[in-house]
């Protein structure tokens, strides 16, 4: 058997006194789009928070190509390609969209390397390359979730996760940033995705969870979450 890229077991975390994470557990295989879906506070951003490390969990393990990632640092963890593009995208507002992409790839020293993912991230966004030298902030809001991802590229994950890419920007834009996910796993990019958008994660998907009140409650092949009755109505509007 083939040791999934990334396993969160059982994973508890907490906020000061307030516990938000009460067992998580999900897996995701090489190559597959996960997502994770659930209601606002359900810890959906916090379960991505305790896999980047940027949250210690109190308990429970998360292990990335088989690597306990706990008590590591964030540029550790960035190291060894497990990558997050945060909810409200976080772009440096005051530095330039070339400025931001460098920044991506602040760990590497491959410069050819750098280079072509530059192309790479120019060739998916070729509003970046055209606005190279302006501000960030300055940016629509689907413009700089593109930035963000763009910079999370730059890094070269190996799996990259997404914390709802979709909010606040215009649905012409969503539909060019979902095809711009697909696309990069069709290229061999790993992507568990947490999404408000709950019929066009799973739509995206191979896989989902559904997690509620801190703890994973349903999970299995997304078109069949999609057909689920209690994912219809409480999720899909159906």
């Amino acid at each position: 058997m083939t040791v999934p890229i990334l396993e969160v077991k059982d994973v508890h975390a907490a906020y000061g006194p307030v516990e938000v994470l009460r067992g998580v557990s999900l897996s995701v295989e090489a190559g597959e789009i996960v997502a994770l879906i659930g209601s606002n506070g359900a810890g959906k951003s916090t379960t991505l928070l305790a896999i980047s490390q940027i949250i210690t969990p109190r308990s429970g393990d998360v292990r990335f190509c088989g690597e306990s990632m706990i008590g590591l640092r964030g540029d550790q963890v960035i190291a060894r390609g497990l990558v997050q593009v945060p909810e409200g995208r976080r772009v440096f507002a005051r530095m330039s969209v070339d400025e931001n992409l460098k920044l991506g790839a602040y760990l590497r020293d491959d410069i050819t390397a750098v280079a072509d993912d530059l192309r790479h991230v120019h060739e998916l966004f070729p509003v970046l390359k055209d606005r190279g030298g302006q501000l960030a902030g300055t940016l629509s809001g689907g413009e700089q979730q593109m930035l963000a991802i763009g910079r999370a590229l730059m890094s070269r994950p190996k799996l990259l996760m997404m914390d709802e890419p979709s909010m606040g920007i215009a649905p012409l834009l969503v539909t060019r940033i979902f095809s711009a996910i697909r696309e990069l796993n069709r290229g061999g990019l790993t992507v568990l995705l947490v999404e408000q958008n709950a019929r066009g994660a799973l739509g995206l998907s191979s896989r989902g969870y559904v997690i509620e009140t801190g703890k994973v409650t349903i999970g299995g092949d997304a078109q069949d979450l999609l057909r689920d009755d209690r994912i219809r109505s409480a999720y899909l509007g159906d």
